[in-house]
């Protein structure tokens, strides 16, 4: 059975942690989605890669010109400078609560510190999560059952610790945006 083509939104900024972009991106593409990079400006944004800038990437639109109707799920890497660049930017912070809306309900990935744009957009209350360790008191503090797992998913929100949990998450990920829509709580 042949998969419709689905359309994916990586929102990202200066900073994203390379590997968190570039791994899911393409397995997104080989596994036949549309896929656009959506950022706060132009500009390719700035890769963060062991403690250094790493190259960049292409950004297809800016968050002005998208409206989350035409995407069928959303993909949030980490990185600390990205989420909370984006996590600071209202036009964002909206861009991601409308994927939670009743009338949207489409899955969400989040991976390390992508998390942190989940609780500014008053997302995870409620919502059993995982992350990087360092900001599981934040995830906690925006009501959000934390715990220390490789991959977690909740009625269609994928989130996960690390690059090293990187093949669980990808998998789990595709699954859930093959999957579609869920109902939320």
């Amino acid at each position: 059975m042949e998969m419709t083509k689905k359309k994916i939104a990586i929102l990202a900024a200066d900073g994203y942690e390379k590997s968190e972009l570039e791994v899911p991106f393409k397995a997104l593409k080989d596994s036949g989605f549309d896929v656009d990079v959506i950022s706060l400006n132009k500009e390719p944004i700035k890769a963060w890669n062991n403690g250094d800038w790493d190259g960049d990437h292409i950004v297809d639109h800016i968050l002005s010109e998208v409206n989350s109707k035409d995407y069928d799920g959303l993909m949030l890497p980490g990185g600390v400078i990205n989420p909370d660049l984006l996590r600071k930017n209202k036009e964002a912070v909206e861009f991601v609560n409308s994927f939670f809306k009743k009338d949207m309900q489409k899955p969400v990935a989040a991976i390390c510190h992508g998390p942190w744009t989940l609780a500014e957009a008053g997302v995870l209350k409620g919502r059993k999560i995982t992350s990087y360790d360092s900001i599981k008191t934040d995830m906690k503090n925006a009501g959000a059952d934390w715990v220390d797992e490789a991959v977690v998913v909740d009625r269609g929100l994928v989130t996960s610790r690390s690059p090293e949990d990187m093949d669980v998450f990808v998998s789990k990920m595709i699954e859930e945006y093959k999957e579609g829509k869920h109902a939320r709580k």
